[in-house]
């Protein structure tokens, strides 16, 4: 059984503080909801729409509530009842090696979460986002995403997860396991930037060129114009899965692609589209992408020499009935040591994407000359996704990765001013 100490109650009191802050954020942000229209979306939004984006953030906020009060309890429940030493002990009596008991140990609870958790997402798959008219996917689709992940999680996870065990278990890398470790990690993580466009998006989405017409001349002119070097533009079928709107930029070097949703396209204006993409473009020149990813770099390098401090911590491990400690188990209990630190450097993360939004948008903005048309597109989303028109400041500070809607137009407007 877990042993009450130090770290037992850091861990426990923090778990639960994560969840309460959540709760408190959730629940002001329902109570934010306004009866009235705000008058910046009069043109896009009717009263029955508005009425059904409310409904829509209620309930899923509400379902969110649910599944992670869920998932609390399972976690707490099996943590208590001494789940973790079983499962190690049982594992362990097989008699594998270290690498291949963690791969084992780390295995079985990502099959076991996804078995508990399936129900939730078919009921938010099928139920929840087939009620306001979302969902596209079928069950076969679905599945198939189900076990396209669960193969990319063995073929590629696996290997770097046995490497990261091996640098920790070995003798001679002690003290020097994490700067290898680090090394690894952020190379695999540079490697799959560089090739999920053209391997991995593939596997579950189709990309086609877009086809030549006004669309592409005014996008191909608007690159020219900023000198962007548009490797690749494409088509991505999104209604396939789901009939909300969106594009992207991702990979970087000669892999680069900017990706349009089947859907968006369908609903919005030449220039809103060049407005969109001149957005994405916006995150490119202005190097978010470079400095996401330097952060990402430091972040796991200050997470590895931390881990490398607590890495077999005999306290540790009994907070959660684990005796001896291993290197697998340190690596599941540390993350849960780190919670508190992650959920800061999240928050952190989130108010520098926000950042990055704004700085887009003006640049969009400049590029194009339209600032309105960023702006109409902006509302055409929002309507398109039953977007919160007006979430409360204290969920946005927790959660957003991209600012309020309103702020950005409100931000827009100023600088066309």
């Amino acid at each position: 059984m877990p042993e009450h100490n130090l770290y037992f109650w850091i861990i426990l009191i923090a778990i639960i503080v994560i969840f309460l802050l959540d709760l408190v954020s959730e629940w002001l942000n329902l109570k934010a909801l306004k009866p009235e229209l705000p008058k910046e979306f009069g043109d896009v939004f009717d009263s029955d729409k508005y009425l059904q984006s409310q409904s829509y953030t209620r309930t899923t906020t509400r379902f969110g509530f649910l599944a992670s009060t869920y998932g609390l309890v399972l976690f707490l429940t099996f943590w208590l009842i001494g789940g973790f030493n079983w499962l190690n002990s049982t594992i362990c009596a097989w008699g594998f090696g270290e690498v291949t008991t963690g791969l084992l140990f780390f295995g079985i609870l990502f099959v076991v979460n996804e078995i508990l958790t399936l129900p939730f997402d078919l009921h938010n798959t099928f139920k929840i986002e087939d009620r306001f008219g979302f969902n596209k996917t079928t069950m076969r689709t679905f599945l198939a995403d189900k076990m396209k992940g669960g193969l990319l999680a063995m073929i590629l996870g696996g290997p770097i997860l046995a490497l990261l065990l091996w640098l920790f278990s070995s003798e001679f890398l002690q003290g020097k396991a994490w700067l290898w470790g680090w090394v690894a990690l952020s190379g695999f993580s540079l490697l799959m930037a560089y090739l999920a466009p053209a391997i991995i998006l593939p596997l579950f989405n189709k990309f086609e060129p877009l086809e030549d017409g006004e669309l592409k001349d005014s996008i191909n002119a608007m690159a020219t114009k900023c000198k962007f070097p548009l490797t690749e533009l494409s088509v991505m079928d999104g209604s396939k899965r789901s009939s909300k709107s969106n594009a992207f930029f991702t990979g970087f070097g000669k892999n680069k692609k900017i990706a349009l949703y089947d859907t968006l396209i369908e609903n919005h204006t030449t220039a809103e589209l060049v407005a969109v993409l001149a957005h994405e473009i916006g995150h490119f020149k202005k190097n978010h992408i470079i400095q996401t990813m330097v952060i990402g770099i430091l972040q796991t390098g200050i997470l590895f020499f931390l881990l490398n401090v607590f890495i077999q911590n005999e306290k540790l491990s009994a907070a959660f009935g684990v005796t001896p400690p291993t290197v697998y188990c340190s690596f599941l209990f540390f993350a849960m040591l780190f919670k508190p630190i992650s959920k800061i450097l999240s928050v952190a993360m989130s108010i520098l994407s926000r950042r990055n939004e704004f700085e887009a948008d003006a640049y969009a903005a400049e590029l194009t000359g339209e600032p309105n048309s960023l702006i109409s597109a902006l509302k055409k989303l929002s309507a398109d996704n039953l977007s919160n028109l007006t979430p409360h400041p204290f969920y946005v500070f927790m959660n957003y990765s991209h600012p309020p809607v309103i702020t950005r137009i409100e931000a827009l407007q100023k600088s066309s001013r």
